[in-house]
């Protein structure tokens, strides 16, 4: 069974703009174990979208999500801040992870702003639990900081900001200080994602060490790119604020969607050649070797499509 029926049997709304739901099968029975860093995609009035999970997973009996309240957002959020109360039951397909912490990894490197916090609970439950070194910088506007309690008990490594300078400061320190076999992992708004990517690249640091996690239709616009599809020999440049899937659709091309925040899988098209920017939450590093999703997902350059 791909999805699960869930219902809410709590509410938080402790933190101003975020609604924290916890969620138990109708039965009580437990739930899917998963990966720390994974997420449900949860049917939403409008579509559906991707949320962290935050609570314990090996095994739970309730999953624990965190929802960023944002009203010019595609709507999800209005329907779980406004719709949703206690009793209400949604539909959700089981957890799947694409920022799962590094096994190999001599050291986790946990980088945060805002509501992307949540991923990174889970990662520092399993490094408790598995004893293994981990660091959290955790940038947040006051008053605003998401699970600040929770985390202090789950670790003494964990640093705090509500002053963007400060975090600035102590963020280059830390990427110039880490050893050797060190991965960072990030989430928060697109432009603080590229910012702290930014920083590492230019002190060294790998893309194989660099793990990132977008919110769902929170990415940048990205640059143009040109497509060309092999069916047909179409040449088309999609500019930057379009998506792969408007332009696709554009040109009478029915290609299968929902979500449009690279979660639910469903507009997933097979490249030929090329070098792709891969945002979504859904493809594994096999499956992002000869395919993409065009709702997120962009071009470097030029890519070939089999469509």
């Amino acid at each position: 069974m791909s999805t699960l029926t869930l219902e809410v049997v709590a509410i938080d709304d402790g933190v101003p703009g975020i609604r924290t739901l916890t969620l138990a099968s109708p039965d009580r029975a437990v739930l899917p174990s998963f990966t720390p860093g994974s997420h449900i995609v949860i049917q939403c009035a409008d579509g559906a979208n991707a949320y962290s999970l935050t609570g314990e997973t090996t095994s739970p009996r309730e999953y624990v999500v965190s929802v960023l309240e944002c009203p010019q957002g595609r709507g999800g959020s209005r329907w779980i801040h406004r719709d949703l109360t206690i009793g209400s039951v949604i539909v959700a397909h089981r957890p799947r992870s694409a920022f799962a912490p590094v096994l190999r990894a001599s050291r986790h490197l946990l980088i945060a702003a805002g509501i992307g916090i949540t991923p990174m609970v889970s990662h520092l439950r399993s490094a408790r639990r598995w004893g293994r070194d981990v660091r959290l910088l955790y940038v947040h506007r006051k008053g605003r900081g998401a699970y600040v309690d929770e985390i202090a008990t789950l670790t003494d490594s964990a640093s705090f900001f509500t002053d963007r300078t400060a975090f600035v400061s102590e963020l280059s320190l830390e990427l110039a200080s880490q050893p050797f076999g060190t991965h960072v992992y990030v989430c928060g708004p697109s432009q603080f994602i590229d910012d702290v990517v930014t920083a590492a690249t230019a002190l060294g640091w790998p893309p194989s060490r660099i793990h990132v996690e977008h919110f769902g239709g929170d990415l940048a616009p990205g640059d143009p790119f040109e497509v060309e599809l092999s069916c047909s020999g179409d040449v088309f440049t999609v500019e930057s604020g379009v998506s792969l899937l408007e332009s696709l659709t554009a040109r009478g091309h029915a290609i299968p969607n929902l979500c449009h925040q690279g979660v639910c899988g469903e507009c997933r098209v097979p490249v030929r050649a090329g070098s792709v920017v891969h945002r979504d939450l859904y493809l594994s590093d096999d499956e992002r070797r000869d395919s993409m999703m065009a709702c997120v997902s962009r071009g470097s350059g030029r890519l070939e499509l089999e469509l």
